[in-house]
């Protein structure tokens, strides 16, 4: 069984936000290394735009270096559609690049897909065939609206669903109007960065049942295993682990999907057999 994770970041400036590692930079030698200690085969990069604005670039290059074990979500200016919206036509032709990830953790980001800032982005990916990955639970109406607009549109919520920064149950107050989007087969989750959520060590006992939930709704085709390793509270191992081992739901061909195959035929990434 290969192992991939969904969600990983490399920075070469700038200062992390939230419960990231605060270290000025994250090179891509470093997340192989313990890539490799781990036992990952395989990660998708998701920029981290919004401290280091060269990330993109960065995240490129690396891909470009090791296209089997890399690949990026990567993003383009949501505020500039004039210049961004032709870049999509041939985002794929880029180094990595198999989609676009947009976190929308700065203050003056969290209107954007309210105000009109990035109406112009659905219809554009859905025609450029790029799924879209987002922190979708600012905004779950909204985000049901769009996927029922675009169906074509592949779309990703990230880490769950959760609420940012809360922990335990407190973390899946929200938990039914994201297990309701799983109605629209044009929508995936990401099961990202599960173990910063919970209140207890590992295994992390508090958030099995909204992990069950979660993969229930959304079936192993749609799930996806993944940390978001440099704010994790836990080795990568046990990232792995607790998806591997501590689920008893999870087995089978089912944990294949969810640990690395499932993203990659989402993203349409073709990585070669181990």
């Amino acid at each position: 069984m290969r192992i991939i994770d969904a969600q990983v970041h490399i920075w070469g400036s700038g200062t992390p936000s939230g419960d990231h590692r605060q270290v000025s930079s994250f090179t891509v030698d470093q997340l192989l290394a313990e890539m490799d200690e781990a036992g990952v085969d395989a990660a998708v990069l998701h920029p981290p735009v919004s401290w280091d604005p060269d990330a993109n670039a960065l995240c490129e290059a690396a891909a470009a270096l090791h296209p089997q074990r890399l690949c990026i979500l990567g993003q383009v200016p949501l505020d500039q559609p004039e210049t961004s919206r032709p870049l999509l036509a041939r985002w794929r032709e880029r180094p990595g690049q198999c989609g676009l990830r947009y976190p929308l953790v700065r203050t003056d980001q969290q209107s954007w897909p309210f105000d009109g800032t990035m109406d112009w982005l659905w219809p554009a990916a859905e025609e450029a065939v790029l799924p879209v990955a987002t922190m979708a639970w600012r905004f779950l109406p909204e985000f049901a609206r769009i996927a029922e607009r675009h169906p074509r549109l592949r779309l990703i919520i990230d880490h769950c669903g959760l609420i940012r920064h809360e922990k335990g149950a407190a973390a899946f107050a929200d938990i039914d109007a994201v297990t309701a989007l799983a109605r629209f087969p044009n929508v995936a989750l990401k099961a990202t960065g599960a173990p910063g959520y919970s209140r207890e060590g590992y295994p992390f006992r508090d958030i099995h049942d909204g992990l069950h939930r979660l993969f229930d709704a959304f079936g192993p085709d749609r799930f996806f295993w993944g940390t978001d390793i440099t704010r994790m509270p836990c080795s990568w191992r046990q990232c792995i682990t607790l998806f591997t081992e501590e689920l008893p739901w999870l087995q089978g061909p089912q944990m294949a999907r969810v640990m690395g195959g499932a993203i990659c035929d989402w993203i349409g990434w073709r990585v070669s057999p181990a």
